[in-house]
C-alpha cells in the first residue's frame, strides 16, 4: 500500500466515518474494497443552467399485446414500476415515476397483416382512421391501457408521436418506403389530410381527459426507411427539411383551426449531429428551422415552441465523441437561443461495450445509461430526456441495452413473464427525484479532470427545486468506494441528506439510506448510481 493510499484511507476514516459508517454497515461484505478518494464539488444556487421539462420513456410496439392481452396483475405491476412515485413501508420506491410517456399513433400496418411487409407482427401498429374515412377509437387498445394508467399515476407530460402517416395517405400504400430516395412517403396532396388526422386524434383524447402536451409528426427523418416487402422492421418515413416545414406548417394550422393547445415536438433527428451539421437534405436543422432568414423558419408558428428534439443514438462511441457532440449541440443551440430535448435513446450501437467484445452485465449497461443521461444533461444541456422503449423481449442478465424491463412473451404474445433490469433503477436515480420545473445547477470540482476523463470517474449533476432544495445524482464509474464533499453557496439551510443507491447487488435498487447530517463527505459505493437528497 502506497503512502498516498494510506493517507487517503486515514483521511476517509477520520473525517467521513460518521457519514459513511451507516452505509458501510448496510454492505458489510464491501467494507474491505479499495479505500475512498474524496472529490470536492462546488455548487452555487445562483449558478443555474437549463430548466428540466421531463424525463420519460416510450411504450411502443410491445405495449399493445401487454395492455390488451396479458393478465391484469402483470400489467398493473409493470405500470407501477414505470409510473409510481410512491415508496413502500421500508422506504423502497415502488417505481421510478416517469414524468413523460410517449404514445405511438399507428399508421395502419396491423390491419394489413402480413401484406404490410413488416416481418414482426408485434411491430405493426393499428390506425384509428379507416380507409373509408371513419374513426375507430377502440383501436390500439393495449397502447391506450398504458396511456390511461400513465395519466392516473400523474405522469406530467403525454407525448404522441407518429412514425408513418396512415397507409392510405402514403405513396406506396405501406408504412415504410420501398424506394431509397430519402423523400417522404406521404403523397404530396395529403399533407393537410395527415395533419387533420393527427389533430383529430389529439381532439378525441382531449375529450377523454387524456391531453397530449406534445404531438410529433416526424421521426428520424434522416434515415431512408426503405426495405423490400416482407423484410421491413417497423413503420417509418424519411423527410427532407422542406417536407418537414410543409407538414409542421399544416399541423400548426390544423391545431389552430380546432383551437387545440397541444404543442409540436420536432424534428426528432436520428442523430444529434444532424441538429447542427451534415450535408443531407435533412441536416443543419437548428439553423434551417430557427432563424428568421431561413425559408423554413418555424419562428412565426404558434404551436412550435423554441426547442428541438434529437436522438442520442450512435453518438455514444467513446468518451471523446460523447463530449464533443454534446458540446456542439449546446454551443449551436445557445447561439440560436433554442432548447434541446433528447427524445429517444437506447444502446443501439456498440458504444456501451466501451472497447470490449465481452457481454455486458446489467449493471454495466445501467452505468452506461446513467453516463449518457448525465452527459446529455450536463454537457448537451438537455431540457428533457426520454428513453426509447420501456420494454422489449430480451435477456434480463446480459446486454440489456434496449429496455428497462426484459420481456419473455409466449409465441402469440397473449401472456409472458418480465424481469426488471438495473436500467430501470439507474434511470430512476434521475427520474424519481428530478421533477418537471426543477433547474439544473452548474457544478465545478477540485480534481482538475477534463470532461473526457470525468466520464470514467465520478459524474455529477445537480438540480434545485427552490427553497434550499438540492438534489445531486452521482455516477461512480470507478471500482473504488469514493467520497463526494459538496461545498454549497447561496443555500441557507441545507443541513441533512439521504441517499438512494443502485448497484449490482440484488437489493440495491434505489436503496434508501438513513438521514444524515451534512458534515464532511458522502460515501459512494463502487460502480454505483447514487441520488443525494439534501433537505
Amino acid at each position: 500500500m502506497t503512502d498516498k493510499i494510506k493517507f487517503t484511507l486515514m483521511k476517509f476514516a477520520k473525517t467521513c466515518f460518521s457519514l459513511s459508517a451507516p452505509l458501510l454497515l448496510m454492505y458489510p461484505s464491501r467494507a474491505q474494497i479499495k479505500p475512498a478518494e474524496t472529490l470536492t464539488v462546488f455548487i452555487d444556487a445562483k449558478y443555474t443552467a437549463q430548466k428540466i421539462y421531463n424525463i420519460g420513456a416510450s411504450g411502443c410496439w410491445f405495449s399493445e399485446g401487454i395492455g390488451k392481452n396479458w393478465p391484469v396483475d402483470k400489467r398493473e405491476k409493470m405500470a407501477e414500476l414505470l409510473f409510481s412515485k410512491q415508496h413502500g413501508a421500508d422506504g423502497m420506491p415502488k417505481g421510478i415515476g416517469l414524468s413523460a410517456w410517449r404514445f405511438n399513433i399507428g399508421g395502419g400496418t396491423a390491419e394489413q397483416g402480413d401484406s404490410s411487409g413488416i416481418k414482426d407482427f408485434r411491430k405493426r401498429v393499428e390506425s384509428f382512421l379507416a380507409p373509408d374515412g371513419t374513426y375507430d377509437w377502440n383501436k390500439q387498445a393495449g397502447y391506450q391501457w398504458f396511456l390511461r394508467r400513465a395519466k392516473e399515476y400523474g405522469v406530467e407530460n403525454l407525448i404522441a408521436f407518429s412514425n408513418s402517416p396512415p397507409v392510405q395517405f402514403t405513396q406506396n400504400g405501406r408504412g415504410f418506403k420501398t424506394v431509397k430516395d430519402y423523400k417522404a412517403n406521404l403523397k404530396p396532396e395529403k399533407y393537410e389530410a395527415y395533419a387533420d388526422f393527427l389533430t383529430e386524434v389529439i381532439k378525441h383524447f382531449d375529450n377523454e381527459g387524456l391531453h397530449f402536451d406534445y404531438i410529433s409528426p416526424v421521426n428520424e427523418p434522416q434515415w431512408d426507411w426503405s426495405n423490400k416487402p416482407g423484410q421491413a422492421s417497423q413503420e417509418g418515413s424519411p423527410w427532407s427539411n422542406a417536407e418537414i416545414y410543409k407538414v409542421i406548417t399544416a399541423l400548426d394550422a390544423s391545431l389552430e383551426k380546432k383551437k387545440l393547445n397541444s404543442r409540436i415536438l420536432t424534428t426528432e433527428a436520428g442523430m444529434l449531429t444532424y441538429l447542427y451539421g451534415g450535408k443531407s437534405i435533412a441536416s443543419n436543422q437548428v439553423q434551417q428551422f430557427y432563424t428568421d432568414s431561413s425559408k423554413y423558419s418555424f419562428n412565426k408558428l404558434k404551436h412550435v415552441p423554441r426547442f428541438i428534439a434529437g436522438h442520442s443514438y450512435f453518438t455514444d462511441n467513446g468518451d471523446s465523441s460523447i463530449v464533443a457532440v454534446r458540446r456542439n449541440v449546446a454551443d449551436t443551440l445557445a447561439k440560436y437561443d433554442v432548447e434541446y430535448w433528447q427524445s429517444e435513446y437506447s444502446m443501439l450501437g456498440d458504444g456501451f461495450r466501451e472497447g470490449t467484445k465481452a457481454k455486458r452485465s446489467q449493471m454495466d449497461c445501467a452505468l452506461f445509461l446513467a453516463k449518457i443521461i448525465n452527459q446529455d444533461l450536463t454537457i448537451g444541456n438537455a431540457a428533457a430526456w426520454q428513453l426509447w422503449n420501456a420494454w422489449e423481449p430480451g435477456s434480463p442478465e446480459w446486454d440489456t441495452r434496449y429496455y428497462l424491463i426484459a420481456l419473455a412473451p409466449n409465441a402469440l404474445y397473449t401472456d409472458g413473464g418480465f424481469t426488471v433490469t438495473k436500467n430501470l433503477w439507474a434511470m430512476g436515480n434521475y427520474r424519481l427525484f428530478v421533477r418537471p420545473g426543477m433547474t439544473r445547477l452548474k457544478t465545478t470540482r477540485d480534481d482538475g479532470l477534463s470532461p473526457v476523463k470525468v466520464a470514467q470517474d465520478i459524474m455529477i449533476s445537480a438540480f434545485t427545486g427552490g427553497k434550499d432544495k438540492l438534489i445531486m445524482v452521482a455516477v461512480n464509474y470507478t471500482d473504488m468506494v469514493r467520497t463526494v464533499k459538496p461545498v454549497l453557496k447561496n443555500f441557507k439551510a441545507v443541513k441533512k441528506y439521504r441517499t438512494y443507491t443502485t448497484t449490482a447487488a440484488a437489493n440495491d435498487n434505489l436503496k434508501p439510506s438513513a438521514e444524515h447530517k451534512l458534515v464532511g463527505g458522502i460515501s459512494l459505493l463502487p460502480r454505483s448510481v447514487t441520488t443525494i437528497i439534501l433537505n
